[in-house]
């Protein structure tokens, strides 16, 4: 039986099989989110059926930072939503896989996002929604921590614990970095927790690459409350030369870099053509 590492490990590399083909892509924030993505759809987080997207009983995942959804796309077609194949025609004219996910174009992706600061907001109306029908869906929604600089996902944390949905995980992706530098020198939030908690979320913080952990406060669940995962996570991890660095936001790897990369993540030559 495959093992949740192996299934990230995989991930991995398909996510710069992607960024390979398409000639660009947001490869830190995409491996920075990889373990979380790989908890919730291979280690029995999350409720699905690939072979049927809209299954009224699945659970509910939205990706707010859409920039990383080379991550979420690998994960969709390594669960089955759709052939491994029609990635490596990404952002390619005629394929519906662009750089930002789109609702009712593929499989498994629940809301369009990349326009930062509205996730939240969708997975709030999801939960609140299958909460009024009586239905035990759960909700599930990635945000990146410099997108946490939106007004908009604060009005949604402070509506979250009002409507009482205890049917609702949020996951921060918190590497500390964002497109332009360090995200405490940009607007900072520290406590960051505290606030969430003080808003009446139950807050959880985990090591965002410690796959036990990460399933761990995934399945807690409190009556009457929201739970908030703040996943303490490397951006760029897996790559040597990404780990920590605000460039590798969105970079591709030069001709001295690419060799690391593909001996690090077990690239062949073969899987690059």
């Amino acid at each position: 039986m495959e093992t949740i590492q192996e299934a990230a490990k995989d991930i991995r590399k398909m996510i710069y099989k992607m960024a390979h083909f398409a000639g660009n892509g947001h490869l830190g924030g995409a491996y920075s989110a990889t373990d979380i993505i790989s908890v919730l759809y291979f280690d029995n987080v999350m409720r699905y059926d690939a072979q049927n997207p809209d299954w009224d009983g699945r659970d509910y995942f939205i990706l707010s930072k859409g920039h990383a959804c080379y991550a979420l796309y690998a994960a969709l077609a390594r669960a089955g939503f759709f052939p491994e194949e029609e990635l490596w025609h990404i952002e390619t004219p005629g394929s519906k896989f662009g750089g930002h996910p789109k609702i009712r174009e593929i499989p498994g992706v629940e809301a369009s996002t990349g326009a930062l600061g509205h996730g939240l907001s969708f997975a709030i109306g999801i939960s609140y929604a299958n909460k009024a029908d009586g239905k035990s869906n759960h909700t599930y929604v990635v945000l990146g921590d410099g997108e946490c600089q939106e007004g908009s996902v604060w009005e949604a944390a402070l509506s979250a614990p009002a409507l009482k949905l205890d049917n609702l995980t949020a996951i921060v992706d918190y590497n500390k970095l964002q497109g332009m530098g360090n995200l405490e020198d940009i607007v900072g939030m520290h406590p960051f927790g505290e606030k969430w908690g003080t808003f009446g979320w139950k807050v959880v913080e985990v090591d965002g690459h410690n796959y036990e952990e990460i399933r761990k406060a995934l399945l807690v669940r409190e009556k009457d409350k929201p739970v908030l995962v703040i996943a303490h996570t490397i951006k760029g991890k897996g790559v040597s030369f990404m780990e920590n660095s605000a460039i590798w936001h969105s970079r591709m790897p030069n001709e001295k870099e690419l060799p690391i990369l593909m001996q690090e993540l077990g690239l062949e030559e073969k899987d690059l053509v």
